[in-house]
């Protein structure tokens, strides 16, 4: 009689899971979307790109790497002729061929070296310095091989053969500052630390990076503009490490890579629930899909689909076109994109080795649809368990009245009739 009431529920209950065209995957709950949802390519709200991963696939990824540095600023001359500014202090020298000119008196006589030092002056408000016989002279903005050229031709018809000398006494602009998670922040003149100095060498002049390599970013600021690329780069691709320019900004900070992985990986819990989200840190400053899906735990043995693996990212939309993504559908500069990837392919764990990951990208890993058979066998074993315990409490009501009226009778006393 049990086995019949508790196959009656069991039925019914499957048969409910069917009223309305309700599937499993609806009404069961689920970590994410299921395979064939992604795959049919359509969303409610936001429009994306499915993109299957093959080696043409990576390779174009490859190419269009995000270039840091070196595709933000494209001129990567370092600088040669540094300008006098504001508040700069200069120094000028006047020289001429021999004594009875006009610096030089006629008592002087024959001495070594006919000219005259005169005093350091700071550059003015203006940008202006004053120079005897020659009146104001425009030095900010300007070389110092500018600067006296245009001396020497306001008083070469007074002095004889008038050379000029022009040299930075102390320099109070054209500096690159480095602040942040360095071990000595610092403010230095260009001129001074040399010619060529580039992005690291500036770092290494503020005592290097006080965090660890793999964690560290560096912020550079030009002209208004700023461009960001991990400290690691920097090191290992040359192209990015652009020579510094006066003016410039380095700002060192540390903030780790990190992706996130939903769906059915390896840290969930329960093989069966196929609940599981976590973010992970890189740890490195490069990690590939295969090392962040083994980072996540893997996929869950009893959960995880290998067919079905998907990496959400923005792409850029040059990129996504040469993927091969129909641009009607998007109209912003970058493309939701969502790449698959079989891993029950042999070869898309060679794939997968291939792709680098980048910050902030999600991993999903989807359901194997017998998960789906899991969830509803166990459902209807707590159904069908809990039917009977039911029914051992109906059962259990007459019994428990009849003892109650059984007692109530024996202790009763006679009455006469």
């Amino acid at each position: 009689m049990f086995g019949l009431r508790c196959g009656f529920f069991s039925f019914l209950t499957l048969s409910l899971l069917g009223v309305g065209g309700c599937s499993p995957s609806s009404f069961f709950p689920e970590s994410g979307p299921i395979s064939a949802t992604i795959r049919s390519g359509i969303s409610e709200t936001v429009p994306y790109a499915l993109i299957k991963l093959t080696p043409e696939t990576i390779d174009i990824l490859a190419a269009h790497e995000p270039k840091g540095l070196a595709g933000a600023f494209t001129d990567r001359r370092p600088s040669v002729n540094i300008t006098f500014g504001i508040g700069d202090v200069v120094s000028v020298t006047i020289f001429e061929a021999s004594s009875g000119g006009l610096f030089i008196p006629v008592e002087a006589g024959a001495r070594s070296g006919n000219f005259v030092s005169l005093p350091d002056q700071m550059v003015d408000s203006t940008g202006n310095i004053t120079i005897p016989f020659a009146g104001l002279i425009k030095a900010a903005g300007r070389t110092n091989v500018q600067i006296q050229n245009e001396i020497v031709e306001k008083i070469k018809n007074r002095a004889i053969e008038p050379q000029v000398i022009v040299a930075l006494s102390q320099q109070r602009t054209s500096l690159i500052s480095v602040v942040g998670s360095v071990n000595t922040p610092l403010r230095f003149a260009v001129p001074a630390s040399g010619a060529g100095d580039r992005v690291l060498d500036a770092i290494t002049r503020a005592g290097g990076i006080s965090g660890p390599g793999y964690a560290s970013w560096v912020m550079l600021e030009r002209g208004g503009r700023r461009a960001t690329v991990p400290f690691e780069n920097l090191v290992m691709n040359a192209n990015n490490n652009i020579y510094i320019l006066p003016g410039d900004r380095i700002y060192v900070y540390q903030e780790q890579q990190k992706f996130i992985a939903f769906g059915a990986t390896g840290n969930i819990a329960s093989t069966t629930s196929g609940l599981g989200q976590t973010q992970i840190n890189f740890d490195a400053w490069r990690l590939n899909l295969a090392e962040a899906v083994a980072k996540a735990g893997g996929l869950a043995d009893f959960a995880a689909d290998p067919r079905s693996v998907f990496l959400y990212r923005l792409e850029p939309r040059e990129v996504a076109q040469l993927l091969g993504a129909d641009m009607s559908r998007f109209d912003r500069p970058l493309v939701p994109v969502i790449f698959s990837i079989s891993f029950q392919d042999p070869g898309g764990y060679f794939l997968a080795t291939r792709l680098q990951m980048r910050n902030d990208d999600i991993i999903f890993m989807a359901n194997a649809p017998s998960n789906d058979i899991s969830k509803i066998l166990s459902f209807v074993t707590q159904v069908a368990a809990t039917t009977v315990g039911t029914e051992l409490a109906v059962q259990g009501v007459p019994i428990t009245t009849q003892a109650i009226n059984t007692k109530t009778l024996i202790g009763a006393t006679p009455t006469n009739p």
